[in-house]
């Protein structure tokens, strides 16, 4: 039976009171005279200088001192030498863990020796398994606080992410190229929803079999397991039916998903009112440039966003909703 090192190295006295006391009264009984037990000592690494005294007492005057008096002694003193002597207490002890030859012992010892050694390995057996679950513990706590911390350094990248996310949808105000400025646009946005995890599929043409463009796609995210074909409009004026009506065909052509325009310079009435109605139909959802900027500003997330605007949009037969605006 082989003996964990957690047992020793892990305690500050490495042989607590109740383990000295099981020591000291069975490697007696498993060495027949004073010699063999010395002997025994020495074969678990004890020093010289720890055994040195003892046999010249025994050279002196074997009566003067008993087995019992020698394992103590020799014990006590490699207790004392705290870290020092963690090898020869282990090795001591593993020693008496892994003692079979009990026909070695006197004929009168060998029941109780075989007794003792088995309160030994039960008591390192159970001070084992404190250890272990305290060393489980312990791996957990680490574990935790190391979760903890990656989490805090992702929230922090996020949030640095998203301020550089809202410095650039800033300076494209001042972007006079209306082809450079969507372009930007789409990326920009792009990044956002991917930043906060709805984005499946960035802008993508899709192309007839004579290879011409039949439909320009701006992105496609999912929202509650639900597919939303977004569009993304910059244009000088609040956006007429005509700009949004092909986008609400395509989402019509498609089943099972739903559509999200995004307009920097808004929706005009009529717009709005078309698309409440193609709410009986599919979920379709409006929203200004602004709202997302805003979004940036109070480092918030798409989803919460999306999830207001699409509430709004299903239950209130409201296309146009912006959180933390209209409240």
């Amino acid at each position: 039976m082989t003996m964990t090192r957690g047992f020793v190295s892990d305690d500050p006295y490495h042989y607590p009171p109740e383990l000295l006391t099981l020591m000291v009264d069975v490697i007696p009984l498993l060495c027949r005279s004073k010699t063999d037990v010395v002997g025994f000592l020495r074969a678990g690494g004890a020093p010289t200088s720890v055994l040195e005294p003892i046999q010249r007492q025994l050279a002196a005057d074997r009566s003067s001192v008993n087995k019992y008096a020698i394992v103590r002694t020799v014990l006590t003193t490699l207790n004392e030498h705290g870290d020092a002597a963690i090898r020869p207490r282990r090795q001591i002890l593993r020693q008496v863990v892994e003692f079979e030859q009990f026909s070695a012992c006197w004929p009168n010892d060998q029941l109780k020796a075989r007794g003792l050694v088995a309160e030994v390995r039960v008591l390192v057996n159970v001070k084992d398994s404190f250890t272990r679950i305290e060393q489980e513990r312990e791996r957990e706590r680490r574990e935790r606080i190391e979760r903890q911390r990656a989490d805090e350094r992702s929230k922090l990248d996020l949030a640095q992410k998203k301020r550089d996310l809202h410095a650039k949808l800033s300076r494209l105000y001042a972007t006079t190229d209306p082809n450079q400025r969507g372009y930007e646009l789409e990326h920009l946005l792009n990044e956002l929803f991917k930043l906060d995890g709805l984005l499946i599929r960035e802008s993508f043409v899709l192309r007839r079999e004579d290879g011409q463009a039949s439909e320009q796609i701006d992105g496609v995210i999912d929202y509650a397991g639900t597919p939303y074909i977004v569009e993304v409009k910059w244009w000088a004026d609040p956006l007429g039916v005509d700009a949004v009506s092909r986008h609400l065909v395509r989402v019509y052509g498609r089943a099972g998903v739903g559509g999200l325009f995004i307009s920097a310079s808004g929706f005009a009435p009529p717009t709005i009112d078309e698309c409440q109605r193609a709410l009986a139909q599919r979920v379709f959802v409006l929203a200004e440039l602004s709202e997302l900027v805003l979004v940036l500003e109070r480092q918030g997330d798409l989803a919460t966003w999306m999830r207001e605007k699409v509430r709004k949009a299903t239950v209130e037969r409201m296309p146009l909703f912006r959180p933390w605006v209209d409240v």
